[in-house]
């Protein structure tokens, strides 16, 4: 099945920008500004009205909630965890809208995860955040959820079911503009090795896709490989080492994707070639690179941001089970440019290389709340919002 979805978002390298003419029901309803947000997209992500947008929640608040994670082994997990644990939890429990949150993880096991979300639902969970989760593979158990009346929200990667909410950075999106600014970086020419995450991932094939359109609009950028970096720096820093020792080639540029742009930074080091413009997520370990050798890039960027991803998929489950009515199936959250000015303001310069802290966007820049209330019909401040009684 993998094989079938990535030949399906193969197509898109040949088709230009995707327009919205075929998701004519959720994108109406938004905002030209929001709609322009989903030009370039993967063409198997479902982006039309949802069943949702009438959900009534099964029981009032306080709500329990499950966590569904597919893998726990990268600095990025560590922090979406500590933002719900640490951060969401306390503060919705305080407003007396969550009672409690279940966590399991499946190490990328479908079978696995399928029997803990069921579980979940049959313990008694009120809705489910899965990640990065296989696009079709849990469709069967999302159904099941929904039918004892527990919503599931995808983030970090998407699923195809028509019972699932995807709340989401835009990965064509985030993929198409690295790869352009990469090539702009290197003056248009020479070698490029891409480091994916996990092959066969929507979220890792998705960016591969964008960054391929992007490159196929030089003539002399020439992709050498691609390895996959599986998002941690410990597999990318092997991965990168051996692609380096067994191939002399020149490489001009490095396109990787988070959270395994520290393992590249130290794999060119380790090989003593001259340092190339990577591409950095925002890793502040690989910041601290940045931050000591401030030549060494001009920009990059937000592609999937941890704890602002957590805010996001968490805002949008409790304002689903308040009944506010999402509009679309899928909300889709651009990437973010950020500068050296950025990172300077964000760690110093005596920082750690080995952190496994993230830079994050600013505030709410993620998911303001201005263009939240723009996903459903019926906004309210998910925090200050209470049953009728």
């Amino acid at each position: 099945m993998l094989k079938k979805v990535y030949t399906a978002l193969s197509v898109i390298t040949g088709l230009g920008l995707m327009t919205t003419a075929a998701f004519a029901d959720g994108l109406d309803s938004l905002p030209p500004d929001q709609k322009q947000l989903y030009q370039l997209v993967d063409p198997a992500i479902p982006l039309g009205g949802t069943p949702l947008k009438d959900f009534v929640a099964k029981r009032p608040p306080p709500w329990k909630i499950g966590y569904a994670s597919t893998y726990a082994g990268n600095t990025w997990r560590a922090q979406i965890l500590t933002e719900m644990t640490d951060v969401l939890l306390p503060k919705y429990k305080d407003a007396g809208l969550v009672s409690d949150l279940v966590v399991t993880q499946s190490d990328l096991k479908d079978a696995t995860q399928i029997q803990q979300m069921r579980q979940m639902v049959d313990d008694g969970v009120d809705a489910i955040i899965i990640c990065c989760s296989n696009v079709t593979a849990i469709n069967q158990t999302i159904e099941y959820a929904h039918s004892k009346g527990v919503p599931v929200f995808s983030f970090s990667g998407y699923v195809t079911s028509p019972y699932a909410i995807n709340a989401t950075e835009n990965n064509t999106q985030g993929g198409y503009t690295a790869a352009k600014w990469l090539a702009e970086e290197i003056g248009g020419k020479g070698n490029v090795l891409t480091v994916s995450g996990i092959p066969g991932f929507a979220s890792s094939d998705s960016f591969n896709v964008g960054a391929k359109k992007a490159f196929d609009e030089y003539k002399d950028i020439t992709l050498v490989g691609d390895v996959a970096g599986k998002w941690t720096d410990q597999v990318a820093q092997v991965e990168v080492q051996k692609f380096l020792a067994t191939n002399p080639t020149e490489i001009a540029g490095i396109l990787v994707q988070s959270a395994s742009e520290n393992g590249v930074v130290n794999a060119v080091q380790q090989s003593g070639r001259d340092m190339m413009p990577i591409v950095l997520g925002g890793e502040a370990s690989a910041a601290c690179y940045w931050r000591k050798n401030p030549d060494f890039i001009s920009k990059s960027f937000h592609f999937w941001p941890p704890r602002a991803d957590a805010r996001l998929v968490w805002d949008v489950m409790m304002r689903t089970l308040q009944g506010q009515g999402p509009k679309i199936q899928s909300i889709l959250r651009p990437s973010l440019p950020y500068t050296i000015d950025d990172v300077k303001e964000a760690i110093p310069e005596d920082c750690d290389p080995n952190s496994t802290a993230w830079i994050e966007p600013k505030g709410d820049a993620w998911w303001p709340a201005d263009v939240a209330a723009q996903y459903f019909e019926r906004p309210e401040d998910p925090l200050a919002w209470r049953p009728k009684k």
